[in-house]
C-alpha cells in the first residue's frame, strides 16, 4: 500500500513541542533504559549510557544529571533465562541507586522496531522486579515500536515499514522471518496474542488510535484513565508530535499515580523526556587523528546491510576489505583464521580505513536456540578480532554494524563501561558515542543497527569520519 493512501485519512497532527513535553516532566524523575542492544541510543544525544550495572556505574550515570540513562543489557543476544535475570539484576542495582540519589525512576524496555526481542518476558519481569521491591505494579503496558525516522509507523494498530513510500506491514518484511524471533501478526493486537501464546487476547489489547491521540493529550489521557489494571496497549505513531502528546498525557497521569510500562522503539525516549530532534554530528566536532585509517566492522546479515556494504565497497573501492569466514570462526580453524585476519587488518589501518564484514552466507541452527548460539559464536569472532586490532594498531574511529556486533565490540571489544551518547550520525539513526573510561578512550564509536537507513546510509556515515581526501 502506498504510505499516502494509509494516511489519507489521518488528522492533523496535534501541537507539541519538546518544550512542551519538558514543563509536564518532574524534574526529579529519570527513566531507565534497558536497551536489549545498543542501537536504542540512535535517537539521542548527550545522555549517559552504561555496559555494566554495578552500584558505582548506576551512580556515576545518575550524578549526570540527564532525564535519561541507558543500560546496555544486550538481551536480545541471550537466552530467555539470562535475560531475565539481568532485567532484574539491573532493576535491583538502579533501585537502590535511586534512593541514594533522591530520584524517582521510570523503566523503560527498549527493544527492535521491528518487533524482534524478547516480549513478554522482559515487560512480565520487569514488573515482577518492579513490584519485588517495593513498587506498584504499572498501570497498563504501552506498546510503542515506531521509529518514523527509519520508516516505521504504527496506524490503527498496524506495524508498517515504509521503503520509497510503499507502506508494508512488518510482519511481510524480511524482519519477521528472524531465525529466532520470527513473527507472522503486523496488527499488534494480533502480535500479543501470538508473542503471548494466547495468554493476553487481541480483545483485551487496547490501541490508543491515532485519531485519540492527534487529538491532543488531554483525550490521550482521558482514554488511559479508561481502561482496566494491567491493560497492554498498541500506540498508534506517525511522526514525533504524535510521541510527544503521549508523553505529555503519561507524565500527567504519573501525578494521579497511574505509571506506565515502556516497550518501545528508539525514538519514544527522545520524546518522553522533551529532547529536541538532534542535528547530525560532523566531522569537525570530532577530535580525529589523521595518521591512521578507521574500522568499520559489519556482522549483521539483513539484506539492508548487504546492500549498503556493496554500495560502501563501490564508493570506495581503493578501500581494504578483510573477510571473516563465518564457517571458521564456529570450528576449529578459529584461532589460526582469527590471528591472520587481526595481523591483515591491522598492517591495512596504516594505509587508511578498512572493513571487516563476515561471509554473508548466514548460517542457522535447527532451532531458534541453536541459531542464537551460532550467532553469538560469529559475534564472539568478530569481537576478538577488533580487540586483538586494538592492542596491535588502534583505529581512529570504530563503527560497528549491527545489533549484537554493536553491543559485543563495545563491551568486549573495545572494553568501554562507560560512555556518552554524543548525537546521531544520520538524521534520527546512527548514534556516535564517546567512550569515558578504558582503552578506547579518544575512538569515537559508531553504533550503527542493521536494519536501518538507506542503501548508501553506511557510505555516507564513513565518508565523514573518513573523507577520501583525508586517508592516511
Amino acid at each position: 500500500m502506498r504510505a499516502e493512501t494509509l494516511l489519507a485519512t489521518v488528522p492533523e497532527a496535534a501541537q507539541a513541542a519538546a518544550a512542551d513535553v519538558r514543563a509536564e516532566a518532574d524534574p526529579d524523575a529519570v527513566l531507565v533504559v534497558l536497551d536489549d542492544d545498543p542501537t536504542g541510543t540512535q535517537s539521542v544525544a548527550g545522555l549517559p549510557v552504561l555496559t555494566a550495572w554495578e552500584a558505582a556505574d548506576l551512580d556515576w550515570a545518575l550524578a549526570t544529571g540527564a532525564p535519561a540513562v541507558y543500560v546496555l543489557t544486550n538481551t536480545r543476544s541471550l537466552a530467555p533465562a539470562e535475560a531475565a535475570q539481568r532485567n532484574r539484576e539491573v532493576v535491583a542495582v538502579a533501585l537502590a541507586a535511586a534512593g541514594r540519589a533522591g530520584k524517582r525512576l521510570t523503566f523503560v524496555s527498549r527493544s527492535d522496531s521491528t518487533l524482534r526481542g524478547h516480549f513478554p518476558l522482559e515487560t512480565d519481569v520487569l514488573t515482577e522486579a518492579i513490584t519485588a521491591h517495593g513498587g506498584a505494579a504499572p498501570a497498563f503496558t504501552l506498546l510503542v515500536p515506531a521509529f518514523p525516522d527509519a520508516g516505521r509507523i504504527t496506524v490503527d494498530g498496524v506495524h508498517y515499514w515504509v521503503v520509497d513510500g510503499e507502506a508494508t506491514p512488518v510482519g511481510e518484511t524480511p524482519f519477521a522471518q528472524d531465525a529466532t524471533f520470527g513473527f507472522r501478526s503486523s496488527d499488534l493486537r494480533e502480535w500479543v496474542e501470538e508473542k503471548t501464546s494466547g495468554r493476553i487476547s487481541k480483545a483485551d489489547v487496547a490501541v490508543l488510535a491515532i485519531g485519540t491521540i492527534r487529538r491532543g493529550p488531554d483525550a490521550v489521557a482521558a482514554f488511559l484513565r479508561g481502561l482496566k489494571a494491567e491493560t497492554v496497549v498498541a500506540v498508534d505513531v506517525v511522526d514525533e508530535t504524535d510521541m510527544r502528546v503521549v508523553a505529555i498525557a503519561l507524565h500527567r497521569l504519573e501525578r494521579e499515580g497511574l505509571a506506565a510500562l515502556l516497550r518501545v522503539g528508539p525514538p519514544y525516549v527522545r520524546a518522553h523526556i522533551g529532547q529536541d530532534i538532534a542535528e547530525p554530528v560532523t566531522r569537525a566536532q570530532l577530535d580525529l587523528a589523521d595518521d591512521r585509517g578507521g574500522l568499520v566492522v559489519v556482522g549483521s546479515h539483513v539484506p539492508l546491510t548487504t546492500a549498503q556494504l556493496d554500495r560502501l565497497r563501490e564508493d570506495r573501492p581503493g578501500t581494504a576489505t578483510i573477510e571473516l569466514d563465518v564457517r571458521s570462526l564456529i570450528d576449529d580453524r578459529r584461532e589460526a583464521h582469527l590471528a591472520e585476519r587481526a595481523e591483515a587488518t591491522a598492517a591495512a589501518l596504516a594505509h587508511g580505513t578498512v572493513v571487516v564484514h563476515t561471509t554473508r552466507e548466514l548460517v542457522t541452527g535447527r532451532d531458534g536456540e541453536e541459531s542464537l548460539d551460532i550467532a553469538r559464536k560469529v559475534s564472539s569472532g568478530v569481537v576478538d578480532l577488533v580487540a586483538r586490532v586494538l592492542a596491535l594498531a588502534p583505529p581512529r574511529f570504530v563503527v560497528a554494524k549491527g545489533g549484537i556486533t554493536s553491543s559485543d565490540t563495545a563491551t568486549e571489544g573495545l572494553g568501554i563501561r562507560r560512555a556518552t551518547v554524543v548525537g546521531p550520525m544520520l538524521p534520527g539513526i546512527v548514534s556516535l558515542w564517546r567512550p569515558e573510561a578504558g582503552p578506547a578512550v579518544g575512538i569515537p564509536y559508531i553504533v550503527f543497527a542493521g536494519n536501518v537507513g538507506e542503501a548508501d546510509s553506511l557510505a555516507q556515515v564513513v565518508g565523514t569520519l573518513a573523507p577520501l581526501a583525508s586517508q592516511p
